[in-house]
């Protein structure tokens, strides 16, 4: 059988569909498998305040001049850091497989699937700007941020 354009794309379309449901289906199993939670032993406390977001045992090495200086922004940017990178990746996620619904559904529309192929290549652009910005930050950094 001789494939047709339509023939193609439906292809295509099916491929995609179903590659990106196995990967949201392999990204659910992994997040499944989280290490398990430990107790803390007492409580951890950033002068006055209780927390457990940042770790700031050691108070006297942030007061000291050298190496540390700067300690306690350099732990808010990393958690910072990390929450902006989850947040990217789950948008990442929602705009592959909006493009992906867009390009299966698009059937002999023209402009939709090139608005499809246009989402992801956005997708896939934003991520690699966000490579290279996190590439940048750790760079920037003394010691970098992790």
């Amino acid at each position: 059988m001789v494939q047709t354009y339509s023939n193609r794309r439906r292809w295509w379309a099916h491929h995609v569909v179903g590659f990106t449901a196995a990967l949201g289906m392999m990204l659910a199993g992994a997040g499944m498998l989280a290490p398990p939670a430990h107790a803390r032993d007492g409580e951890s406390k950033c002068g006055e305040v209780t927390t457990s977001l940042i770790k700031c045992d050691d108070i006297d090495k942030y007061s000291k001049v050298g190496e540390n200086e700067g300690g306690y922004i350099f732990d808010l940017l990393g958690f910072f850091i990390r929450i902006l990178t989850a947040g990217v990746g789950i948008v990442a996620v929602g705009g592959i497989v909006y493009g992906a619904i867009l390009y299966a559904s698009a059937a002999d529309n023209q402009a939709q699937v090139t608005k499809a192929l246009e989402v992801i290549r956005n997708v896939v652009i934003g991520l690699v700007a966000y490579a290279l910005m996190y590439v940048l930050i750790e760079f920037l950094i003394p010691g970098g941020l992790f």
